[in-house]
């Protein structure tokens, strides 16, 4: 589908949407980015959960304005926990909602930063159901999670950047007894869900930093993260 336009606090934003065949409400689905921003993976990713019967949106966190300035803006959202990049995500599950193919339902799928989003937005009761995907912890503290919405989580054991981040997540999780589903894979590394493609500019970084898709783990996650979704959004 082409792009479309939602409305936000800061002003219009771009997206990507992708709709059903369905001709009965279905549940929706805002996809976040990772720092490539909405690259032609999310889109893909999108389009995945358009085809499995959801009304999924991806908004463009980097297209209003300068792109430098919008990602460094965008950090520091991801690090405070306010911001514009906090505000167009809650305003793409506005659009979502608000829709009429959509039940009003709607969870949240990120990853890297977009996990991040995910992490720091399913304690705030805007989301139904969250899926960070290799996800940095917030830096507001992992307490908040303790009220999650139900959170499916999938992480790397090899990953460099965030080690021992699912024993984390799973012990908080347990703790305010959210449910749950969160697995580290042992054999992938950070971004294992995310294929870029070849060529790409983003090979160089997937050698210096490990970064590598894996199908096999992938496909688990896509799984796991379906099946989570059709319980808790239906």
């Amino acid at each position: 589908m082409p792009e479309i336009s939602i409305s936000a606090p800061a002003g219009p934003l771009p997206g990507h949407l992708a709709a059903p065949t369905s001709s009965e409400p279905v549940p929706g689905v805002v996809v976040v980015h990772d720092a490539f921003g909405l690259t032609k993976d999310i889109r893909a990713i999108t389009d995945r959960f358009g085809e499995q019967g959801y009304l999924a949106l991806a908004p463009a966190l980097f297209r209003r304005g300068f792109k430098p300035g919008c990602v460094v803006s965008t950090m520091r959202a991801l690090s405070t926990g306010r911001g514009a990049a906090i505000d167009d995500i809650i305003a793409a599950r506005d659009h979502l909602a608000a829709d009429a193919r959509c039940t009003g339902k709607v969870g949240i799928v990120g990853f890297c930063m977009g996990g991040g989003f995910c992490l720091l937005l399913a304690p705030r009761g805007v989301f139904d159901a969250a899926a960070p995907n290799y996800g940095v912890l917030p830096g507001e503290g992992l307490s908040a999670l303790t009220q999650s919405c139900p959170l499916v989580g999938s992480y790397g054991a090899k990953d460099r950047m965030l080690p021992g981040a699912a024993a984390r997540l799973e012990t908080v999780l347990t703790e305010g007894n959210v449910p749950h589903d969160v697995r580290e894979y042992p054999d992938v590394g950070h971004s294992f869900m995310n294929d870029w493609g070849t060529p790409s500019p983003v090979r160089v970084v997937e050698r210096v930093t490990g970064f590598h898709y894996s199908e096999p783990e992938s496909e688990d996650a896509w799984r796991r993260i379906l099946a989570f979704f059709a319980t808790h959004l239906s």
